[in-house]
C-alpha cells in the first residue's frame, strides 16, 4: 500500500492527553490516582447554561447553523469583547469553531502557505508546534526561560524574524506557565510585528483568570494597527467551565474572517446548535460565576506555590494567570526515584505516576525540558494530598 501522508504521520500525540490516558488506565485498574494533567476547571457548567441547551433541544433547535456560527452567538461574542476589552467587532468578523484549539488551527490554515515561518514562544502549548506543521508551516521557537519569567523579549522576537516569517502566536495568560504580559511588553511586541508586517494570533482563552488585581490587556486593544493584524482567539471552555461543549471563537478583520469561514464551511461546519445556544447564554447571562471561580483558583494558586517552594529539590514561580504551575525538577535529574533513573521530565512524570500515584505533565513537549506542569484546576483536598505524595516521593533525597 502507498505510504500515508508524511505531514499527518509526523504529528506527535499530545503529551497532556498521553499522561491523562495512562492515569485513567491506572484508575480503571483500581489504583488511587490524583490527576493534575489536563487543563479543565473542576467546576460544573452553571445551571443557566445547561438549561439553555436543554431548552434548545426541547424546542427542536437541532439543525445546521451557518458555518461561521449562529448570528446571535456571534453578536454575543462581539458584545462581550466590547464590554470586557473595549473592542469593536461586527458579526462578520467573528467565526465560531469547535473550541479555541480549532479556532487556532483554522487561523493558521487561513495564514500559512507552504514554507511560511510562524514564531512560537516556548514554553508553548503543545498543540501550537504540531498545528503549524500540519498547516504546512515551519515553527520557529523562541525560548523564554525561567530567568525571564517565561516571557519573550522584544530583542528575541526581532532576532527570530526572517523574510519567511508570517505570524507570531502569543498565548496570554500562558499555558503551561501561567505567565502574564504587561501592556508595555505587549506594545513592544506589537510594534515589532507592525515593523515586519506580521500577523498576531493572540490566544486569550485564559483572559478571565488573572490574579493579584493585575490588568489583562487584549492584544487588538493596543492600537489600530494591532487590531487590524491580530486574530483574537477565545472561547467559553475555561472561564465558564464548558470544556466539553467545544465552543471557541476568533475575531479578526473581515478578510481573515471570510477566509476562516470558508475553511469551516468545507471542513467541520459549525458546532452543535444547542451548544452554540448554551454559549450564547454563557456570554449574555450572569457573569458573577466567573469571578467566583477566579477567586477559588487564586486561593489554590497561592497554596500550591507556597507549599511547593518549601519542598526540597523542586521549585516554581508564581503564575499571574490561567491555572498552571511549572515545577522545576532540574535538581532531580540524574537521581533515582521510585526505582527509575530520572534522566528527564518524562522519566519523572512516569515514575511519579507509577510510584507516587500522581499525574503531572512533562514539559519537554511544551519546549521546556526539566519542568513538569501541575494544574490547580483541582480541589484543594486533591492539591494538598498531591503535594503530600510529592514530599513522600522525594523523601529518599531529603
Amino acid at each position: 500500500m502507498k505510504e500515508l501522508s508524511r505531514i499527518a504521520s509526523a504529528v506527535k500525540a499530545s503529551t497532556t492527553l498521553a499522561i491523562d490516558a495512562l492515569a485513567k488506565q491506572m484508575q480503571a485498574e483500581g489504583r488511587d490516582i490524583i490527576g493534575f494533567g489536563t487543563g479543565e476547571p473542576d467546576f460544573d457548567t452553571p445551571d443557566n447554561i445547561k438549561a439553555a441547551a436543554i431548552s434548545a433541544i426541547n424546542a427542536g433547535k437541532t439543525k445546521y447553523t451557518p458555518a461561521a456560527g449562529l448570528r446571535d452567538l456571534r453578536r454575543a461574542v462581539a458584545a462581550r469583547l466590547k464590554t470586557d476589552f473595549g473592542l469593536d467587532y461586527d458579526c462578520a468578523q467573528i467565526t465560531v469553531a469547535s473550541g479555541a484549539k480549532h479556532s487556532v488551527f483554522t487561523a493558521l490554515l487561513a495564514l500559512i502557505d507552504p514554507g511560511d515561518e510562524i514564531i512560537v514562544p516556548a514554553p508553548y502549548w503543545v498543540s501550537y508546534f504540531e498545528m503549524v506543521q500540519m498547516a504546512g508551516g515551519r515553527p520557529v521557537v523562541i525560548c523564554a526561560d525561567e530567568a525571564r519569567s517565561f516571557r519573550i523579549t522584544p530583542e528575541q522576537l526581532e532576532w527570530a524574524v526572517t523574510g519567511k516569517t508570517k505570524a507570531l502566536i502569543l498565548n496570554n495568560p500562558s499555558n503551561p506557565t501561567g505567565m502574564l504580559y504587561s501592556w508595555q511588553e505587549l506594545a513592544a511586541i506589537a510594534e515589532i510585528c507592525k515593523r515586519h508586517d506580521l500577523y498576531i494570533i493572540a490566544d486569550e482563552i485564559y483572559s478571565g483568570l488573572v490574579y493579584d488585581g493585575r490588568e489583562f490587556v487584549s492584544v487588538p486593544a493596543l492600537s489600530g494597527d494591532a487590531y487590524a493584524r491580530t486574530i483574537l482567539i477565545n472561547g467559553v471552555s475555561k472561564s465558564y467551565a464548558m470544556t466539553g461543549w467545544r465552543i471557541g471563537y476568533a475575531a479578526a478583520n473581515h478578510s481573515i474572517s471570510g477566509v476562516m469561514a470558508n475553511f469551516l464551511s468545507h471542513s467541520t461546519g459549525a458546532p452543535g446548535t444547542m451548544n452554540q445556544l448554551a454559549a450564547t447564554e454563557a456570554l449574555t447571562g450572569p457573569q458573577d460565576g466567573i469571578e467566583a471561580m477566579r477567586k477559588v483558583f487564586e486561593v489554590r494558586r497561592n497554596y500550591i506555590v507556597k507549599r511547593m517552594n518549601t519542598i526540597p529539590g523542586v521549585s516554581c514561580l508564581m503564575p499571574g494567570g490561567a491555572f498552571y504551575v511549572m515545577m522545576n525538577i532540574s535538581g532531580l535529574l540524574g537521581r533515582t526515584l521510585g526505582g527509575r533513573l530520572i534522566r528527564n521530565d518524562d522519566d519523572f512524570a512516569v515514575s511519579f505516576l507509577e510510584k507516587g500515584h500522581v499525574a503531572v505533565v512533562p514539559c519537554s513537549g511544551f519546549g521546556a525540558p526539566g519542568f513538569v506542569r501541575w494544574t490547580y484546576a483541582a480541589s484543594m483536598e486533591d492539591i494538598r494530598e498531591g503535594l503530600n505524595r510529592l514530599e513522600k516521593f522525594l523523601q529518599p533525597l531529603i
